[in-house]
């Protein structure tokens, strides 16, 4: 019976009930030690019935150094059904878990995570399903990040996930829902005490027991057996409580439990032998049950009646007890990383066969996409009895600290390590380990100066190779010096032709360094750069990703959109997940610049999701600023402010440089003031992105344009002058004809007057050779302000009428209302209702732009021909979220059925 939680169970009810309605949800619970979270979940277990599937784990504090050992506890009844998986991700989870080959490829945690969002659906397939996890706090690294990305990605699987931890982890931004069990009231505690003392023999309900339990339910059941110290903290109390209990036992009853709280499942296959080597047998067991301190689950393992209990076990134990205890245990297990890290907890010396096996379960570690190498490569190096090889392993152990995330823990691994050592190639990796850190934190410089020296040393030049393209990465956000010093670097590395990464350090200077107006060698095709690499045995995608970005920077939209196109379906077909973000930045940003706005809005939705997904910060904040961009196209306020909001202020932890997405952003907020005709504002916003350090970036190069226009509507276009120069460099470099066009809008608008017309008419024609309708249509739409106001009213009125037609096409609203108020000014009333009857092509267009970026791109692979499955597969969803959102759009499109969607989606302008 539960008192007082009936707040708590009708939260827990409506999680169920979402269930049982078709779309999935998850709640954490937190709370301190036996405050009833474990309660509530069985109260939820009870409640789900036999209406519900249920699967259970339980996070084991000595665990956590074992990858996917919670996760694969939890997903153990539905690995019958890993076939039913794409492939890729089946092929994870089976590496995850140990049940692939052992030469086969290294798991990806990130498919790892949508493999367990699959799986958990397919468990949903025929009924709701109720996944209960306690003690989140303790589930081991790989199995959280799992979980998590599973539970972020839910929509409408009928998978309720009710989690349960203590404060400590619960105040970690996960960004789930959360809900806080408390205290109970004096009310429901006095009734909870009155009913444990009548159990008891007693009667008087004492008030000093009901304030020191401060209405905790595990405090109220356990302080009335002991006398606990006051003064200590309630936790501390409860657990001096059941050191008295388990004290009261017989000494072979204490080893026994000794025994099963160190082997940590309980497990009486391994107990049993462990404490008979200790010289203690199963009858010793019953002490401990009768007292009700332990019981024996159906599955034959020992479960302690509470996790403090079982920490008071191990707590009270003396050091060699406890060392004894894993030493028996080890020798009862099967050989394995269990057996290896309880020799590890046993040992108290150098052991080289033992620093052996941990190096070997840290490899497995990493293999398996997991976390823990970084423990097991630092434990191996204390146990590793010469110097150079503990060195060595403590170099292993800070590079793998840095692929996990712990910064802190690598930088204090590094500086161990190089204290040890005078090997320059060690050293340059100990200093890419810092240099990680230092991007990370957002101190560009420092890793940038880093990295520079790390590729100094005295190393194999294709090591180097490596680490300048790092640099070159750190120094994108440094400044555009640094930039060129990397590039430089790059251009003179003595790399073998043959080496991987030699035609990637050719393309990257020559098709970045004319952009920045400094000299370069000859630039071959990214075409020919790309085969060149692959056929030297560069890894695709991830090698090649900085091409995308590069050919950007040198105005090759074109290749950049069928480079990242190509890389993103090759990441996809591969399962390289953590890349896709990056691929899909650059994608929407050539999507965007060809003018094809909602392609770009659907490509940079995904990429947002998935980059939250993974915690990569650097590309929530770039992907949230372009769709910030293409929200002040459309006009939509809100959600531009809103966004740029989100890209301006996601960073990593302890990062104190701005956001990865602060151009973008700004120009985003820039061009929406433009557009709102707020002239003062976006030039002042304008000017400073064009002319400060991010100067050399992609956005800040392309906003020009858009601060000229500002200034000259301002009266001050003196002020153009450098950013029009640099950007009229940088369009002689580019060589296209709508940089050309570009340029020649500028040149117009900065004079003289009496060259604007012809130079309009120029920069139009050019615009006709390459599809931009967005530039083609403010080309446009200024010709025409100008022919107005200078009273050539008929002249205008083509201009502004084309210029019209597009933007309202585009859905470019405030461009929109610029030009229709332009047009009426020239004797041509228009509105929206009444300047002409609809086209068939513009019906269309408007129905799709009622449907959210993910439908749009669900309801194109299905008109295609896909399966949902084959949907799901791709967009990393579960089929039947894909036939959720397919069910939405229908009626938005007004259509039926899936048969009508090939006739139904044209073409994306």
């Amino acid at each position: 019976m539960l008192y007082g939680r009936e707040g708590e169970q009708a939260a827990v009810e409506s999680l169920l009930a979402a269930a049982r309605d078709g779309r999935s949800g998850v709640l954490l619970l937190r709370g301190e030690p036996g405050i009833g979270k474990t309660a509530l979940l069985d109260d939820a277990v009870a409640r789900a019935g036999s209406a519900f599937r249920v699967i259970r784990a339980t996070g084991v504090e000595c665990e956590a150094e074992l990858p996917f050992a919670g996760l694969s506890m939890l997903l153990a009844p539905g690995l019958d059904r890993l076939p039913t998986l794409p492939g890729q991700q089946r092929r994870s989870l089976e590496r995850a878990f140990g049940l692939a080959e052992e030469e086969s490829a290294p798991a990806d945690r990130l498919l790892v995570g949508l493999a367990t969002l699959g799986l958990l659906a397919e468990l949903a397939a025929d009924r709701p399903l109720l996944c209960v996890v306690d003690d989140l706090q303790w589930l081991d690294g790989a199995s959280l990040d799992a979980l998590l990305l599973a539970a972020r990605r839910f929509q409408a699987e009928g998978v309720a996930l009710l989690l349960a931890a203590r404060p400590a982890f619960a105040e970690r931004p996960y960004g789930l829902p959360e809900l806080t069990v408390s205290g109970l009231s004096d009310a429901d505690a006095t009734r909870l005490l009155a009913d444990r003392l009548s159990a008891l023999g007693a009667t008087a309900v004492s008030a000093g027991l009901l304030a020191e339990a401060s209405g905790n339910p595990l405090a109220l059941t356990e302080l009335p057996l002991t006398a606990a110290a006051g003064g200590l903290p309630l936790t501390s109390r409860l657990l001096v409580a059941f050191h008295g209990q388990v004290t009261g036992l017989p000494a072979a009853t204490q080893t026994l439990l000794l025994v099963a709280a160190v082997e940590e499942n309980g497990d009486l296959a391994v107990v049993l032998p462990a404490a008979e080597a200790l010289g203690v047998g199963a009858e010793h067991l019953a002490p401990a049950e009768e007292s009700g301190l332990v019981t024996v689950t159906p599955e034959r393992r020992v479960a302690f009646r509470h996790p403090l209990l079982r920490a008071a076990v191990l707590q009270r134990a003396p050091h060699h007890q406890r060392l004894a205890a894993h030493r028996a245990v080890a020798d009862a297990l099967p050989d394995g990383d269990r057996r290896t890290w309880h020799r590890a907890h046993a040992a108290t010396g150098p052991d080289a066969d033992l620093a052996d096996a941990l190096e070997r379960a840290a490899v497995r570690a990493e293999r398996s996409g997991g976390r823990g190498g970084a423990t097991a490569y630092e434990r191996a190096a204390r146990l590793t009895p010469d110097r150079d090889g503990a060195t060595r392993r403590l170099v292993l152990a800070a590079e793998a600290a840095t692929e996990e995330g712990e910064l802190e823990r690598a930088e204090a691994l590094a500086e161990e390590a190089g204290a040890r050592t005078d090997d320059a190639f060690a050293h340059a990796l100990l200093d890419q380990v810092r240099a990680t850190a230092h991007f990370w934190r957002g101190s560009y410089p420092t890793a940038h100066r880093l990295l520079l020296d790390a590729a100094g040393a005295d190393i194999d030049p294709s090591h180097a190779a490596r680490m300048l393209f790092q640099a070159f990465h750190a120094a994108w956000y440094a400044g555009e010096e640094p930039v060129v010093t990397v590039l430089d670097r790059l251009a003179a590395l003595p790399l073998a032709e043959d080496a991987p990464l030699a035609p990637l350090a050719r393309h990257l200077p020559a098709v970045v360094l004319p952009a920045l107006g400094r000299p370069a060698g000859p630039l071959p095709p990214v075409r020919e750069t790309v085969e060149a690499a692959r056929k030297a045995g560069a890894e695709s995608p991830v090698d090649l990703v900085q091409l995308c970005g590069a050919t950007l920077v040198l105005g090759r939209d074109e290749e950049t959109a069928d480079l990242a196109a190509e890389l993103a379906a090759e990441a996809r077909a591969k399962g390289t997940v953590g890349v896709l973000p990056t691929l899909q930045f650059f994608l929407a940003e050539a999507e965007l610049f060809h003018g094809r706005h909602r392609d770009a809005e659907v490509t940079a939705t995904e990429a947002l999701t998935l980059a939250r997904d993974t915690g990569q910060h650097q590309w929530v904040s770039q992907l949230s600023a372009i769709l910030a961009y293409l929200a002040a196209l459309d006009g939509r306020t809100e959600q531009c402010a809103a966004l740029a909001a989100t890209a301006l202020t996601t960073t990593g932890s302890q990062t104190a440089a701005p956001a990865a997405g602060h151009p973008w952003a700004h120009w985003a907020l820039a061009l929406h003031d433009l557009g709102q005709g707020r002239a003062g504002d976006a030039a002042d916003r304008l000017h400073a992105l064009t002319t400060g350090p991010h100067r050399h970036h992609v956005s800040a190069t392309r906003a020009v344009p858009d601060l000229v226009e500002a200034l000259v509507r301002l009266g001050t276009p003196d002020r153009a002058t450098e950013p029009y120069e640099r950007f009229a460099r940088w369009t002689a470099a580019v060589d296209r004809p709508w940089a050309e066009a570009l340029r020649l809008r500028c040149q117009a608008l900065l004079g003289p007057d009496e060259l604007a017309e012809s130079t309009y008419t120029a920069a139009l024609a050019l615009h006709e050779t390459a599809h931009r309708p967005f530039e083609q249509a403010r080309t446009a739409l200024l010709h025409g302000e100008r022919l107005r106001r200078t009273r050539r009213r008929t002249d205008a009125r083509p201009h502004l009428r084309a210029a019209l037609e597009t933007f309202d096409r585009l859905g470019a609203t405030p461009w929109s209302t610029r030009a229709r108020t332009e047009l009426a000014a020239t004797g041509t009333p228009t509105s929206p209702a009444t300047s002409s009857t609809p086209s068939a092509s513009l019906t269309a267009l408007t129905s799709l732009s009622s449907l959210t970026p993910q439908e749009l791109q669900i309801a194109r692979l299905a008109a295609q021909g896909l399966t949902n499955r084959d949907i799901a597969a791709q967009l990393f969803l579960s089929p039947r979220t894909v036939a959720h959102h397919l069910y939405k759009a229908y009626p938005k499109l007004g259509i039926t059925s899936r048969t009508d969607l090939p006739t139904t989606l044209l073409p994306t302008p």
